[in-house]
């Protein structure tokens, strides 16, 4: 155990996690070494009193002394007890509150990462730090605690009384032990290996099945049943064996333990044995003995194999600790101010913008979206029509130039301050856990139900809700899975509708719409934008006729600009764009 915490970077680990968990519940834990020294001492006070029951009883043959050694023998047992039930109580409830702990600290760095952290960074990754992870900490703490308060007090105070009943005895498992602890050590170099391998392994496992639920009707269409069956097959084999091998590994210690510990406890039972009827020693001395070196066995073992233990445990610390600290994508700077209120201008200055390893998206970019106005971003795919808007939200920031409201550079704005002057609709229509209200009402928590449904009614939303068979109350399932993709569309325009915002995004929003809703939802979205800074990204070129300004973008370049009528008068890609669209 002492050699696992040679390693520096384990050193550094333990180091921090005592640092971040265990000086927080110092008093739980304290109430539980307490116990655990209470637990020794009773284990020492058994071995002991076996001296005492066999003098007196079987030697002295003392009557009077009956009453008081069985006394006695209760209370060590009883106390015992109860110190056992303190100990398991406290390390119970710290180590969920770690636990718990951990999980919401590994919870908010991960909200605070930028998009471009979940990009490069698989959920199934993220689920499973989340969860092994944190249970990982909680190991070894309780391993570092029970090892070194209760094992080691246990085994020191067991020594104690056989070093005092039986000095030279005692020196055979001086022996012994060493030989143990050389044992283990040498099958530890493998196990840290294993224990990395089988965290990856579940995380595949996790992968596999979150693309198995999301996707499914992918998987259905394609006949990909085969495929998804044998990639979680290899994952759940991959785990099963690295499981077995660090199984084995830690098994492996049981015969080298028991081999050893079963011929010291024969060396000594035989030498004690002679000692009691050729050398005249008191059987009670050679019983206390005997007792206190039965009763080391189990914390012994348990103190050998406790690096090996640690080592799996510390694997799931490191991991989550990386997860922890690594750095944020995004962030507020230290003297971000809210924003103040303005019509609604959004300027693009000399903007340059790349994706991670990618090209240059916009370079030296310049644009002005009219406070108040409706302006459309069209063009072919690529033409940095979703980073624009990206950038607006400070999903990104720019790589160079800056982006601008109402004059205010947004990157030393506070997010929340931001994003509560935007509503935003998606072409990727995303819907939480819960019911149809739940999911509109999370445009603005504290609207009234009349305002949900009169958000519903103008996005056209509104009938179908009520023809389900509990209406605003009927479940989406995960991600509105129990609703058809123009249904979910039209709730996520309705969130929109209902945060009521200074500024509406919105991204292929109608894309998901038959031809009578999106002309429905054209009708409302005049109202909603009126006095609103409204941009609009769509493919589909009848969805942005009534746009005040059309913006044409082509490689991040503006290369057209203007209203419908006067595009189309010119001849240019917006022109060809809305030819195409028109050829039967």
């Amino acid at each position: 155990m002492f050699r696992f915490f040679r390693s520096t970077e384990n050193q550094r680990l333990v180091a921090r996690l005592l640092r971040e968990s265990f000086r927080q519940h110092r008093a739980g834990y304290a109430a539980a070494i307490l116990s655990m020294l209470v637990v020794a001492g009773m284990t020492a006070a058994s071995a002991w009193i076996l001296r005492e029951i066999t003098n007196e009883f079987v030697i002295d043959k003392r009557v009077d002394r009956v009453n008081m050694i069985a006394v006695a023998v209760a209370g060590i047992f009883i106390v015992k007890g109860i110190a056992n039930f303190v100990q398991a109580y406290f390390m119970s409830r710290v180590g969920n509150a770690i636990i718990a702990e951990r999980q919401r600290k590994i919870y908010d760095r991960i909200l605070a990462q930028g998009i471009e952290f979940y990009h490069s960074t698989s959920s199934s990754d993220l689920i499973t730090r989340m969860t092994n992870n944190a249970q990982a900490a909680r190991n070894v703490l309780d391993l570092i605690v029970t090892s070194y308060v209760r094992d080691l007090v246990t085994l020191a105070a067991l020594i104690g009384v056989m070093v005092w009943q039986q000095p030279a005895l005692s020196l055979i498992c001086f022996v012994v032990g060493p030989l143990a602890i050389y044992g283990v050590n040498r099958i530890l170099k493998r196990v840290r290996k294993f224990a990395a391998m089988e965290f990856r392994s579940v995380g595949q496992i996790v992968q596999v099945m979150q693309e198995t639920a999301i996707g499914v009707r992918v998987v259905k269409s394609f006949n990909l049943e085969g495929l998804m069956r044998k990639r979680m097959y290899r994952a759940v084999a991959d785990v099963e064996d690295r499981a077995n091998n660090i199984a084995a590994l830690e098994a492996v210690t049981n015969p080298v333990m028991e081999t050893l510990a079963g011929l010291a406890i024969a060396g000594a039972v035989m030498v004690s044995g002679l000692l009691v009827l050729q050398g005249g020693q008191m059987p009670g001395n050679i019983m206390a003995f005997i007792a206190a070196l039965l009763l080391a066995y189990e914390p012994a073992k348990r103190l050998a194999r406790v690096r090996i233990s640690l080592e799996s445990g510390i694997v799931g610390v490191r991991m989550m600790f990386e997860l922890a600290d690594q750095p944020l994508t995004l962030t507020e700077k230290p003297d971000a101010k809210p924003l103040r209120a303005g019509p609604g201008e959004i300027r693009f200055d000399a903007v340059g913008f790349a994706y991670q390893n990618g090209p240059p998206v916009l370079d030296r970019f310049d644009l002005t979206l009219a406070p108040g106005k409706m302006t459309a971003l069209v063009g072919p795919s690529g033409g940095g029509k979703s980073t624009i808007l990206n950038l607006i939200m400070r999903m990104y920031d720019p790589k160079s130039g800056r982006v601008l409201l109402d004059g205010q550079d947004i990157s030393h704005a506070t997010l929340a301050s931001l994003r509560e002057k935007i509503a935003y609709v998606s072409q990727d229509t995303f819907l939480f856990a819960g019911t149809i209200m739940h999911n509109i009402r999370l445009g603005r928590e504290d609207a009234t139900d009349d305002e949900v449904i009169a958000a519903a009614r103008a996005a056209n939303a509104h009938d179908f809700i009520v023809a389900q068979a509990k209406g605003y109350e009927t479940d989406v399932g995960e991600n509105g899975g129990l609703l058809s993709g123009g249904q979910r569309q039209r709730i996520s325009i309705a969130r929109a509708m209902l945060r009521n915002a200074e500024i509406l995004l919105l991204d292929e929003a109608t894309s998901a719409l038959d031809a009578e809703s999106e002309a429905l939802f054209r009708d409302a979205l005049q109202q909603l934008t009126e006095g609103r800074t409204t941009i609009v990204i769509a493919h589909r070129l009848s969805t942005v006729h009534q746009a005040d300004t059309i913006v044409v973008l082509e490689a991040g370049k503006v290369v057209e600009s203007g209203p419908h009528k006067m595009l189309l008068g010119q001849g240019g890609l917006y022109q060809k764009l809305y030819e195409y669209q028109l050829m039967p």
